[in-house]
């Protein structure tokens, strides 16, 4: 019974981890993306780090937009040179810049043609608001219907 408790324990962490998959590319990128987006309300939020938050652009991030590869790295060329150097070395500021660097990496490097881009529309990335895409059987359908 004594080595029963110990096996049992052993056996059931042995089930629990192989239960567990690696990330794959696209669920880093979208895990990754959501922090950012996460970051950056507490950036916009946190009364220390408010006045740095206005000069960084708006950026809603999509992975299956083929527009974010040049959002982050324009959105990256302004966290890095920001004009502040006390914005610069926010801890906040810091750990977004990171978070950006190696989002940009992931989608650019590691997971290059690995990402599915469903939709081309640059401006949902700066608004947030994504316009509806038809395709030409649907646009064909619209024209016939009026």
């Amino acid at each position: 019974m004594r080595l029963g408790l110990p096996a049992l324990v052993c056996f059931f962490s042995f089930v629990w981890q192989s239960e567990c998959a690696p990330p794959t590319c696209y669920s880093r990128a979208l895990g990754l993306s959501k922090e950012v987006m996460t970051l950056l309300d507490k950036i916009h939020t946190y009364h220390r780090t408010k006045t740095c938050a206005e000069i960084l652009p708006p950026i809603f991030l999509d992975v299956h937009n083929s527009c974010v590869t040049a959002k982050l790295r324009d959105f990256l060329y302004v966290v890095l040179n920001h004009p502040n150097q006390y914005c610069r070395e926010r801890p906040r500021m810091v750990l977004l810049k990171r978070k950006i660097q190696n989002l940009y990496n992931i989608i650019t490097r590691i997971c290059y043609r690995d990402l599915v881009f469903f939709t081309d529309d640059c401006e949902a990335i700066d608004t947030g608001h994504s316009s509806p895409y038809y395709a030409e059987d649907r646009l064909q359908l619209l024209q016939e219907e009026r």
